[in-house]
């Protein structure tokens, strides 16, 4: 039987990187998406074998952490929605969790995830690289290159997204 196999580009996959407790994970629902399983077939998976998750590979976001990440990603809290808090996974809970799916879909798609996860260490650990370069060069030339090594600098450092206020504004009276 020919089974129909869908390549997820990485980019996607790097768009369902989140940093949470200043690790790098992806929800239980993306991760089933992207096995091709529900995310309760996922979750009962991993119930089944938490020996094999241990909290480095994963664990569950708090209300706040939840809600703070619904902020971000500007989901709906339309019909449906979840009923319990989401699990987190890291890389290696991530390959774990298709580990314990044992499909061919789950399979092929942890490499792709794992992917976009060196994909993203790899863009993290060039730009160390390049503020190293520029620590060096700043120490050979003199005051005057200042004011190009700082904005070189401005320009390595990511700037905090401008928030569009959201919601209703109260009217003062006249």
């Amino acid at each position: 039987m020919n089974e129909l196999v869908v390549r997820v580009p990485v980019k996607r996959i790097e768009g369902a990187i989140y940093v949470i407790r200043g690790e790098r994970v992806m929800l239980d629902s993306d991760l089933a998406v992207l096995y091709g399983v529900a995310t309760t077939r996922l979750n009962q998976q991993v119930k089944r074998n938490l020996e094999r998750f241990p909290v480095d590979f994963m664990f569950q976001l708090t209300r706040k952490e939840y809600d703070s990440l619904i902020l971000q990603i500007a989901t709906s809290k339309g019909r449906g929605g979840r009923r319990k808090l989401p699990n987190a996974f890291t890389e290696h809970g991530a390959i774990m969790a298709a580990s314990v799916l044992n499909s061919k879909t789950a399979v092929e798609a942890s490499v792709e995830v794992v992917r976009a996860f060196i994909r993203l260490r790899q863009m993290l650990s060039s730009n160390v690289e390049l503020a190293r370069r520029l620590s060096e060069l700043e120490k050979k030339y003199d005051a005057q290159f200042r004011v190009v090594f700082d904005a070189i600098r401005q320009l390595m450092t990511p700037s905090e997204p401008k928030r569009k206020q959201i919601g209703f504004a109260k009217r003062t009276k006249k």
